[in-house]
């Protein structure tokens, strides 16, 4: 299971926001996350925030994926309350995972519905939800689609069935990119293909397989990520065991020079690292609101929040959250307040990963210095910096955790 939330400082019963964090609402764009902890099985390298029906067996029906959307229904109106009547129309609103597309489209739908009542949704709004290829057919896509939702992300992470093994994933190579067609057809114009890389076992020829038929479906947007293997997942006990070998950073940046390959000569560009698109219109709006610093309220067990350099998480067990809906409490577990610092860091931290890069006066003089040093060894681009911006360069993409490690000084 996932690691234990930090505490954080107390948040009151009625989940109250300081009056700063609350002075600073509609300054940015708002946007909604909604977390469904629900997955079929559990894969092998996946360490969120998820939960099996046998996980959840000795919980009962408060923690029951049938009553699900009726806490979520709760926890937005309660979002309604702690933020006040300040015009917030929501820009984008996401749901992640677990496997959303679990639950029922209807539930899905109602959720949405409880949002737009609750504040709106400006004007062009995007709406989406993560799914599981398995976990859709083409009625179901088209209720969601009538519905209000108009962006799907599907879990593909690999073409190959043996790599599909070993990472615990239930579809059969070519279901993905029949969910694209089965989307195109239920109204979908924006469909992004998730991609994973560097599982023990997979070749280059693999990866070249997955991004081909990932293309080949016609997704405007693909997220190909580098497998991590986290602490306390089956994959890590095994890889620890000696039953398959761990992928070394040189393979890793081998396969990320491949997507970036294929993925550009198709007409589809970077905006961020793991993330590329056709253009603007295909970006991942509700992934730009975080990467920019901007507001959002998570709902669900374990979603983050964060509102005017206040940012919070719920109660991890879906009872637990349930519970603190049904008593009128905040489901809150704790929270924290950013200060200056935090926030500018931050900033570095993410929008440095952006094509638009982050301005160079958010550096101190020894983050200065360290990227006048990027920029003598080819990792930031010329042209940006001249005009005041670090951008990343090809070269410093492959290197941009060790290059923000030293800006932020």
């Amino acid at each position: 299971m996932p690691s234990a939330l930090p505490d954080g400082e107390a948040v009151p019963a009625d989940g109250a926001l300081p009056a700063h964090a609350l002075s600073e609402l509609g300054q940015r764009p708002f946007g909604f996350y909604v977390h469904v902890p629900y997955c079929a099985t559990r894969c092998g390298y996946c360490d969120f925030n998820t939960y099996t029906a046998t996980e959840l067996r000795s919980s009962g029906a408060v923690a029951s994926q049938d009553t699900y959307a009726d806490n979520l229904v709760a926890e937005i109106r309660h979002a309604r309350r702690v933020l006040g009547d300040t015009d917030l129309p929501v820009e984008t609103v996401f749901l992640g995972g677990g496997t959303p597309t679990l639950l029922p489209a209807a539930d899905l739908v109602r959720m949405l519905a409880a949002i737009r009542e609750e504040f709106g949704l400006a004007d062009g709004a995007e709406v989406s939800t993560e799914a599981n290829p398995e976990s859709v057919d083409p009625a179901y896509l088209a209720e969601l689609r009538e519905g209000g939702f108009n962006r799907l992300s599907f879990g593909m992470q690999s073409a190959r069935p043996e790599v599909l093994r070993l990472l615990d994933r239930r579809h059969t190579p070519g279901r993905p990119e029949a969910c694209v067609a089965e989307a195109r057809a239920a109204g979908f114009e924006h469909i992004n293909l998730d991609l994973i890389y560097g599982t023990p076992g997979e070749s280059d020829d693999d990866w070249r397989a997955s991004l081909e038929a990932a293309l080949g479906a016609g997704p405007d947007h693909v997220s190909a990520y580098a497998l991590i293997v986290e602490e306390g997942t089956k994959l890590a006990a095994r890889i620890r065991r000696g039953e398959i070998p761990m992928t070394d950073d040189d393979v890793h940046a081998d396969r990320y020079l491949i997507a970036e390959e294929l993925l550009s000569a198709a007409g589809l560009h970077w905006y961020e690292v793991s993330n590329w698109a056709t253009g603007p219109a295909a970006r991942c709006r509700h992934n730009e609101l975080y990467w920019t610093g901007a507001d959002w309220w998570g709902a669900g067990p374990g979603a983050h929040s964060h509102v005017g350099g206040v940012r919070w998480w719920n109660v991890k067990h879906p009872a637990a959250y349930a519970q603190a809906l049904a008593e009128g409490r905040t489901p809150a577990h704790g929270r924290e307040r950013l200060a200056d610092e935090d926030r500018r860091v931050e900033r570095i931290l993410l929008e440095l990963r952006l094509a638009d890069g982050c301005p160079l006066d958010l550096l101190h003089e020894a983050g200065r210095k360290a990227a006048d040093r990027a920029l003598a060894d080819g990792l930031l681009d010329p042209a940006p910096y001249a005009a005041g911006r670090a951008v990343l360069t090809l070269r410093g993409r492959l290197l941009a955790d060790a290059v923000v490690r030293d800006l932020v000084d």
